[in-house]
C-alpha cells in the first residue's frame, strides 16, 4: 500500500492526489525556506497517516485566497490558501500584466510599493518590486516600513498608475495582506469592480501557467528617498496647526505595535502640538503584537495599556492608531466608566470630524458642490450635518474604495474607525491626519474651557441626539446567513420591537444609485434604522442599529428597545 493510500484510508482526512501534486508543485517554486520546511513537514506527516496534517493540507490547497476589492488578506503559511511569497509573486505578476495591458501612460507604467511592520511584509514588498521591474514596469519601493496612508499619498505624489501596500491592517498577528490602489483618474483610491476581477483573472492565469521561480525579476527598481515622507508630513501638518489650547496639554499615544509613531511624531512637532506621553510597550513596530491578542483598538483589552498610561500621566486625551495607522481611536476621561476612561465610538468621532469639515467649508464659503460621505451602515447624523450646512451628502457601500469616490468630497468616514479628512492629500482612510484633526478639536475646545465630551453634547443639541449599536451573529454553517436573508426578503417584518417598519430597501435591487449588494435596510416610523448584511470577511450576520431622539437619554432608550426587538426578530428566524 502506498503512502497516498494510507492517507486516503480515513475518509474524513483524505488528501487527494491532485492536492498532493499541487503541494509538490508549490514546494518546487517556493523561494522561502521557512514555508518550504513547513510544507515538507506537513507532507511527510500526512503521508504517514497524521490526520491533523492531512486536514491542514486540505485547507491549504483545496482553494486559494481570492483577490478582490480588498486585494488579498489571510493567514501566513505555505499553500494557495495562505499568504506567502509564491502567492505574492503570482499577484505581482498578475497586476503587472494588467497594468501593461491597460495603462494609458506614456512609457512604462509606474507602481509604488509600501509595507508595514508585519511578519514578511518587507519580503513581500521586495519580491513585488523585483517582479514589477522584471516585467518592465517602473517600480518604486518606499524607503522603509511606513503607514498605509503614506503609500496612498505616494501614488499621487509620483503620478503612479498603481500602488501596492503590504499590510493586514488590524487583523490577527499571523495575517498579512496585499492592498492595491489605482492612480491617474482614480486619484490613489483602492480598486473597485470590475478592475478587481480583471486583475484576479491575470493572477489566475499566472498561477495556472507560470512558475514563480522562473518569473523575470530585476534589481532595477527604485528606492524612494525620504522626500516622499517629508512631503506627506508637510501636507498633513497643515490639517490642523496648533494655535490655541496647548499650554499644559497632556495626551497619550499608542501605535498598537505598528508603524504610526515615527511619522505622527514628526507631524505633531511640525504642527506645533506638545509631544504625547507614549505607551512605551506598544510604540515600536513589532509584528508579533506581544501585548494584545488582537491589534485592533476596538477589541476588548486592546486599549488597556493606554488607559493605564493616561491615568498615570493625568492625561486629557488618548489617541491610538491601528498597526498600519489608517484607523484612529480616541478615548476621553469619564468618571462613570470602569477605569475612568471611555473610548469614543467610530460614529462619535466621525460626526465630530464631519461637523468640523462642514464648519470649515461654511467659514470659507466653499459649500457649493462640496459633500460629506459615509458608509451606509455609519451614523445618519452625518446627513443631518450636511443638511444643516447646505452640503451634499452621499451614503456609499462599506469601504473607503466607495467613500473616496463620492463627488465633491471634503470629508468621509465609516463607523469602523476610518476617517478621510484631507482628500486632496490622501484618497483613503488616514488615521494620522485624522489624529491631527482631533488634536485640533481637543485643544480648540480646551481653550474655551471645554472637552470633547462637551463637543458631543453640543452636537446633540444642534443636530439631534444619535445613538448607534451593532449586533453580530456568528454561525458555524454559512448557509444559515443566506437562509435568514432569504426569510427576511420573503416575509419582511412589519415591526421591529414595538415600532412599525415604514419602508424596506433591498439593495440587491439597487437603491439610491448604490451598486447592488446583499443588504436590507429598514426605516422605522420613529426615524430609527436597522441595516442587515452578511459580513464580508467572517461567518457573521451583522445588524447596524441607529436611533435619533430629542435628547441623549431618549436616543439611548430608543436604541436599547431597538436592539431588544432586533434580537427577538433574529431569534424567531434562527
Amino acid at each position: 500500500m502506498s503512502g497516498h493510500d494510507e492517507v486516503r484510508s480515513d475518509a474524513e482526512t483524505t488528501v487527494a492526489d491532485d492536492l498532493l501534486a499541487a503541494a509538490e508543485a508549490w514546494l518546487a517554486q517556493d523561494p522561502d525556506g521557512e514555508t518550504r520546511d513547513e510544507l515538507r513537514a506537513l507532507l511527510t506527516a500526512a503521508r504517514a497517516g497524521d490526520t491533523d496534517a492531512a486536514a491542514s493540507l486540505n485547507d491549504r490547497f483545496s482553494t486559494r485566497l481570492a483577490f478582490g476589492t480588498a486585494g488579498l488578506r489571510g493567514e501566513l503559511g505555505a499553500g494557495s490558501n495562505r499568504m506567502n511569497r509564491v502567492l505574492v509573486g503570482q499577484a505581482a505578476a498578475g497586476l503587472a500584466e494588467h497594468l501593461l495591458a491597460t495603462s494609458s501612460s506614456d512609457g512604462a507604467p509606474t507602481v509604488v510599493i509600501g509595507y508595514d511592520g508585519r511578519r514578511k511584509s518587507d519580503l513581500f514588498a521586495r519580491d513585488s518590486a523585483e517582479i514589477f521591474a522584471g516585467a518592465g514596469l517602473r517600480a518604486i519601493l518606499l524607503p522603509r516600513m511606513l503607514p498605509t496612508p503614506v503609500l496612498a499619498f505616494a501614488v499621487r505624489h509620483f503620478g503612479a498608475d498603481a500602488g501596492v501596500m503590504v499590510t493586514a491592517s488590524h487583523n490577527p498577528p499571523n495575517d498579512n495582506g496585499y492592498k492595491v490602489y489605482l492612480g491617474a483618474a482614480e486619484g490613489g483610491s483602492q480598486i473597485v469592480s470590475p478592475v478587481d476581477a480583471e486583475i484576479a483573472a491575470c493572477i489566475t492565469r499566472v498561477a495556472a501557467e507560470e512558475d514563480v521561480s522562473t518569473l523575470p525579476r530585476s534589481l532595477a527598481f527604485e528606492t524612494a528617498s525620504e522626500a516622499v515622507v517629508d512631503a506627506y508630513i508637510d501636507a498633513t501638518a497643515t490639517v490642523a496647526p496648533a494655535d490655541v489650547g496647548t499650554d499644559g496639554f497632556t495626551w497619550v499615544y499608542t501605535a498598537m505595535h505598528g508603524v504610526g509613531w515615527e511619522t505622527l511624531a514628526r507631524i505633531v512637532e511640525r504642527a506645533g502640538y506638545p509631544a504625547p506621553v507614549v505607551v512605551d510597550a506598544q510604540v515600536e513596530p513589532d509584528g508579533t503584537f506581544p501585548t494584545v491578542a488582537f491589534p485592533n483598538p476596538e477589541e476588548p483589552g486592546a486599549m488597556d495599556l493606554a488607559y493605564e498610561t493616561a491615568r498615570a500621566a493625568g492625561a486629557e486625551l488618548i489617541i491610538a492608531n491601528d498597526p498600519d495607522a489608517d484607523r484612529l481611536a480616541v478615548a476621553v476621561p469619564d468618571a462613570s466608566a470602569d477605569g475612568g476612561w471611555r473610548s469614543l465610538t467610530g460614529n462619535q468621532i466621525g460626526l465630530l470630524l464631519g461637523w468640523r469639515a462642514a464648519r470649515r467649508a461654511a467659514a470659507t464659503g466653499a459649500t457649493e458642490g462640496a459633500s460629506l460621505a459615509c458608509s451606509l451602515v455609519s451614523s445618519p447624523g452625518l446627513a443631518a450635518v450636511a443638511e444643516h450646512f447646505g452640503l451634499d451628502f452621499h451614503a456609499t457601500l462599506t469601504g473607503f474604495k466607495w467613500i473616496a469616490r463620492a463627488p465633491g468630497l471634503i470629508f468621509g468616514f465609516e463607523e469602523a474607525l476610518g476617517y478621510l479628512v484631507n482628500p486632496e492629500t490622501v484618497r483613503d482612510k488616514d488615521g494620522i491626519s485624522a489624529a491631527v484633526a482631533m488634536l485640533g478639536l481637543a485643544t480648540g475646545a480646551r481653550e474655551r474651557g471645554e472637552t470633547l465630551a462637551d463637543l458631543l453634547a453640543e452636537f446633540d443639541a444642534t443636530f439631534g441626539a444619535f445613538a448607534s449599536d451593532q449586533i453580530s451573529v456568528r454561525v458555524d454553517d454559512v448557509s444559515t446567513i443566506a437562509r435568514i436573508m432569504s426569510a427576511l426578503r420573503e416575509t419582511p417584518p412589519r415591526a421591529i420591537g414595538e415600532v412599525e417598519v415604514e419602508r424596506v430597501d433591498d439593495l440587491l435591487d439597487g437603491v439610491d444609485d448604490l451598486p447592488p449588494g446583499d443588504v436590507l435596510r429598514y426605516w422605522l416610523t420613529d426615524g430609527s434604522r436597522v441595516i442587515v448584511r452578511p459580513s464580508g470577511t467572517e461567518p457573521k450576520l451583522k445588524l447596524y442599529l441607529d436611533a435619533r431622539g430629542d435628547s441623549t437619554a431618549e436616543a439611548d432608550a430608543r436604541i436599547a428597545a431597538l436592539a431588544a426587538g432586533a434580537r427577538a426578530l433574529l431569534d424567531a428566524l434562527s
